[in-house]
């Protein structure tokens, strides 16, 4: 395995694989990895002949008072778990290396889907996603590009920007990774002090208990009010509890497949989670 720091390094790294017309499948990370990262890589060793994991800590996607300068650098440690599940390259990138050191005067904009949930209370956060996955789709210039459900706004976001851009690039959704007790796995987790770690779960088992009522035929209005009281009940403070069809237009009503959507702050953490619901015919 292979870990490269500058774009041409990257470049002549691949360059053997491009002359071969192997196939390249591509992990973005911010590092800090587990096991849902490692599920990625994974799945993409199963599609691909060459794998590349990006381990970039993005600073344009996090928002005033965000956990940019804290957020956990973890490289050595990242280099392990990948050279284990059969990562090929690793690209870790300074910023410099990624921004350069002018101003940058373009950006990338996805409308619509961005406007809410994540969107509402991290602005500016898609843009910063936008920006970072298109520089890093074009320094790799991957044939499949693998994300977690967990961040299925972000997922959505990234298909549209590919689709628009007609980018030559197959998007793979990889299910959610879940700890024994249900909770979503995420580098934010080693935030939780032991006694919030015990609480965490209450997001799943609301989701679970969610789609259960949904299943019995509880309105679709009691079933979101009852997930912000169980949260808020156990301690945590609710950004959002929304319901959207999988495309993420919004629905009111338990006539489609949907899917259910929370992000709520235990403590200083912002955790989200979702699950997807189908109608049972």
């Amino acid at each position: 395995m292979k870990t490269e720091t500058t774009i041409q390094g990257l470049s002549a790294s691949l360059q053997s694989a491009r002359a071969a017309r192997k196939t390249i499948g591509f992990v973005p990370t911010m590092g800090n990895l587990h096991q849902g990262h490692l599920n990625l890589v994974r799945e993409a060793k199963k599609l691909c002949d060459v794998v590349v994991v990006s381990i970039f800590v993005n600073p344009i996607q996090f928002g005033e008072g965000e956990d940019f300068e804290s957020y956990p650098r973890t490289l050595e440690q990242d280099s392990h778990l990948l050279a284990d599940v059969g990562c090929d390259i690793i690209f870790a990138p300074t910023v410099d290396q990624m921004y350069g050191k002018q101003p940058r005067l373009t950006n990338i904009s996805v409308g619509g889907i961005t406007q809410d949930l994540c969107g509402q209370s991290r602005p500016g956060h898609f843009d910063g996603v936008a920006v970072v996955v298109t520089k890093l789709f074009n320094i790799v210039q991957p044939h499949f590009a693998f994300f977690g459900q967990k961040d299925y706004q972000q997922l959505a976001v990234i298909r549209q920007l590919v689709k628009d851009l007609n980018m030559p690039i197959e998007i793979i959704g990889v299910p959610i990774a879940r700890d024994t007790d249900g909770l979503a796995l995420s580098s934010r987790n080693g935030y939780l002090t032991q006694e919030q770690r015990q609480t965490a779960p209450v997001i799943f088992q609301s989701l679970k208990q969610a789609e259960k009522d949904l299943h019995a035929g509880v309105a679709l209005s009691e079933v979101l009010q009852n997930i912000k009281a169980q949260l808020s009940d156990a301690g945590l403070v609710v950004d959002y509890v929304e319901a959207r069809q999988p495309d993420l237009q919004p629905i009111n009503v338990f006539d489609h497949d949907l899917v259910l959507f929370i992000a709520a702050k235990l403590g200083n953490t912002r955790l989200i989670d979702n699950l997807q619901i189908q109608l049972k015919t």
